[in-house]
C-alpha cells in the first residue's frame, strides 16, 4: 500500500493539474504550523515564477479544487502562497483500518533488494570486550535488521582481530611464564592438551602485560615477533595455541554478544583473510598497481579533487610486513567470492574514517570490487562519562562490556524490585529487558557520529525520551487490550484532536523507516518512536477508553491502541530489544 504522504501529494497534484499547472507542483509534507494544518504544500511559488502569475493566486486556485474532495476536511490558501490542509475523519480512519490489515503496516519492501555484507564486531580476541565494543555491536545489529526488513539478504560478519602481532604477545609471555608448556617443546608437532592453558580473565591479565613489556623489553618484543611469524607459518606449538586462545575468546565474546541480543552469521576473522593475500598481490603487481614508495609497496589514491592529503594505501611495508589495509582489502576479496555483495558496510570508530576512505579507493583502483557496488563506512563517535571523557571504571580503568551490562541490569533491577511492579518470579526477564531497551536506546537515539553521554540514570527513567518510556508505553496498551478481554474493533472517524493525532503519527510509521533504511538511521526510528509513544499517552490520558458506553466506539479505540502497540513493537525490533509484560 503506498504512504498517506503520497496519497495527499497525489490528490494535490491532480488539483494543481486541473486548475491548469505542471502535477509536480503537488508536493506534499508533514505541517511544520500543526496549529494551521496537519499538512501542507509549497508548490505554489515555484509554478508562480514559471506561470508569471502571483503565488497566492494559483494557491486559492488549486484550493478550491481540493475544497472539493471528500479527502479534506479544510484547505487554506494564506500568504504568500501555502497551501494547508486537514484530512477528513473519514479519510483518515480508511487509510489507518488499510493500515491495520496490512502485516506490514504500510510498508513496502525494496523493490531491488540487494546482498549486503556488515562488518560491525571487530574485537580482538586477545582480550575481553569492553565498553569500546558497545556501539560497534548495537548500531551494526540494528541496522542488520533495518535491512533484513526491506527484504534484503544481510550477512553480519564481526570479523575478527585475530591474526597479528596481538596473538604473538600472548605466545611470548605465555612461554616466559611457563616454558614447560608442551607447546614449546621444540620437537613435538601433535598430542597437544584438549584443554587452554588460561582462563579468559587470565586471558585479560595476560595481553595488556605482554604488550607492556613489548615496549620496554626489546629482547621479548623479538620474542612476540617471531612467536607471530611462527603462528602464520604454521609451527604447531604456537598452532595449537592459536586455536586455545580462539576457542576461549570466541565463547567469551558469544556469551556477552548473548547478552546484547546482538548475533552474527560468519565468524570470519583476519586469519580467514590470510590466504587471500599472497595471490592477491601477485595480481596487483602483475597489473602494475603497486607502486614501491621507501621501499613499501602502496596503492596511490589521492585524487585530483581532494580538499586534504590522502596519503597512499600501504600493503607492505618495507621489512615485508603486511598491514591492516592488506587484510581489509584481502578480506573484500574474499567476501566477493562468497558472497557476491552489491554493498560492504563498515561500523567503527569514526577515527577510522581515513583508513576505510584509502581501503575503498585502491579497492575500485585495483578493481577488486565491481563499479556499481557499494562501499561505506560508518564511524561512531565516543560515549563518555558524565565528565565528558571516555566511559571508564570508577577506578579509571577500561570498563568490561559484561561490567558495564551487570551495572545497568543491577540497577534496573533494584528499581522494579523497590517498585513491585512484577512477580518476583518475573523480576529478573522484567530488568533484563528494561536495561537492554535503556542501553540500546540511549545509544541509538543519538546520531551515530556523534559522541553521547552515558548516563545510567537518565537513560534507565521511565519518562522522558528513553527506551524505558517506550517499553512503559506498550506495556500501558497491553494492559488495556487485557482487560478489554476481546478482539480489537473497526478503527472508526476520530471525534477529537488526541485521537486524530495518534491516527496521523501511526501513519508516518513506513515514511520514517524509509528514511532509517536510506540513511542506515536507526536514530531516526528512535526519534519516530518517541512521537508516536507521547501520541498514545496523551490520548490516553484524554479519552475514557474502556469506560466508553459506545461499545462499536470503545472497540474503535482498542483497534486504534492495539495498532500503535503493534507499530511500536516492530520498530523496537528493528531497534534489538523487546518489550516485557508488565511493568
Amino acid at each position: 500500500m503506498k504512504k498517506l504522504i503520497d496519497l495527499i501529494s497525489a490528490e494535490v497534484s491532480a488539483a494543481f493539474e486541473a486548475a491548469g499547472f505542471d502535477p509536480a507542483y503537488g508536493k506534499a509534507a508533514v505541517s511544520g504550523r500543526p496549529d494551521l494544518g496537519e499538512y501542507q504544500c509549497n508548490g505554489a511559488m515555484p509554478a508562480a515564477k514559471t506561470a508569471h502569475k502571483n503565488p497566492l493566486d494559483i494557491a486559492e486556485a488549486v484550493a478550491a479544487q481540493l475544497r472539493e474532495n471528500p479527502a479534506f476536511a479544510s484547505v487554506d490558501a494564506v500568504r504568500p502562497g501555502f497551501l494547508n490542509l486537514r484530512l477528513a475523519p473519514d479519510y483518515t480512519a480508511d487509510y489507518l483500518r488499510a493500515m491495520a490489515a496490512d502485516p506490514r503496516f504500510g510498508l513496502e519492501p525494496d523493490p531491488k533488494p540487494r546482498t549486503i555484507v556488515i562488518d560491525y564486531g571487530g574485537p580482538n580476541v586477545a582480550k575481553p570486550l569492553h565498553v569500546g565494543h558497545l556501539r560497534s555491536a548495537i548500531i551494526g545489529e540494528s541496522i542488520k535488521r533495518i535491512y533484513r526488513h526491506f527484504g534484503n539478504k544481510v550477512i553480519g560478519d564481526i570479523h575478527m582481530g585475530d591474526w597479528g602481532l596481538q596473538m604473538g604477545l600472548i605466545i611470548a609471555e605465555l612461554q616466559r611464564r611457563r616454558p614447560d608448556l608442551p607447546y614449546f617443546a621444540p620437537d613435538k608437532t601433535d598430542g597437544f592438551p584438549e584443554e587452554p592453558p588460561f582462563t579468559i580473565s587470565e586471558l585479560e591479565e595476560i595481553y595488556p602485560t605482554a604488550s607492556a613489556r613489548s615496549k620496554e623489553d626489546e629482547d621479548f618484543a623479538r620474542r612476540a615477533h617471531e612467536a607471530t611469524w611462527q603462528l602464520q607459518h604454521g609451527q604447531p606449538g604456537c598452532t595449537a595455541l592459536w586455536k586455545h586462545i580462539m576457542n576461549v575468546s570466541v565463547a567469551d565474546l558469544k556469551k556477552n554478544y548473548g547478552k546484547l541480543d546482538v548475533s552474527f552469521d560468519v565468524w570470519y576473522g583476519e586469519s580467514d583473510a590470510e590466504p587471500y593475500i599472497p595471490p592477491m598481490l601477485e595480481d596487483l603487481k602483475r597489473r602494475g598497481l603497486l607502486v614501491e614508495s621507501d621501499g613499501a609497496l602502496v596503492i596511490p589514491v589521492s585524487e585530483e579533487t581532494d580538499k586534504k592529503e590522502v596519503p597512499p594505501c600501504i600493503l607492505v611495508k618495507s621489512d615485508g610486513a603486511t598491514l591492516y589495509a592488506t587484510t581489509d582489502l584481502a578480506t573484500i576479496v574474499q567476501r566477493e567470492q562468497l558472497f557476491h555483495p552489491d554493498k560492504l558496510l563498515y561500523i567503527t570508530d569514526k577515527r577510522q574514517s581515513l583508513h576505510f576512505e584509502q581501503v575503498f579507493r585502491a579497492a575500485r583502483k585495483s578493481g577488486l570490487v565491481a563499479p556499481e557496488t557499494e562501499l561505506q563506512h560508518i564511524g561512531f563517535g565516543t560515549m563518555n562519562g558524565k565528565d565528558g571523557k571516555p566511559f571508564k571504571t570508577r577506578a579509571g580503568g577500561v570498563m568490561r562490556l559484561e561490567q558495564l551490562i551487570a551495572e545497568i541490569t543491577d540497577f534496573v533491577t533494584e528499581k522494579v524490585r523497590e517498585n513491585r511492579i512484577v512477580s518476583d518470579d518475573a523480576v529478573e526477564d522484567t530488568a533484563r529487558r528494561i536495561a537492554m531497551a535503556a542501553l540500546k536506546y540511549g545509544d541509538l537515539s543519538n546520531q551515530a557520529a556523534k559522541d553521547y553521554i552515558f548516563d545510567i540514570d537518565r537513560f534507565s527513567a521511565f519518562e522522558g525520551n528513553t527506551g524505558p518510556y517506550i517499553l512503559y508505553t506498550i506495556v500501558r496498551v497491553k494492559s488495556i487490550l487485557s482487560r478489554y478481554g476481546k478482539a480489537p474493533g473497526t478503527i472508526l472517524p476520530p471525534e477529537t484532536a488526541p485521537e486524530k493525532d495518534l491516527m496521523l503519527a501511526i501513519s508516518r510509521f513506513a515514511d520514517n523507516l524509509e528514511i532509517a533504511y536510506r540513511d542506515s538511521a536507526p536514530n531516526v526510528i528512535c526519534a519516530y518512536i518517541y512521537e508516536l509513544a507521547g501520541a498514545v499517552n496523551r490520548f490516553y490520558h484524554e479519552t475514557r477508553i474502556l469506560t466508553e458506553e459506545n461499545e462499536a466506539r470503545k472497540a474503535g479505540y482498542i483497534g486504534l491502541i492495539a495498532l500503535a502497540k503493534d507499530v511500536l513493537e516492530t520498530s523496537i525490533d528493528l531497534l534489538g530489544f523487546s518489550a516485557p509484560e508488565k511493568m
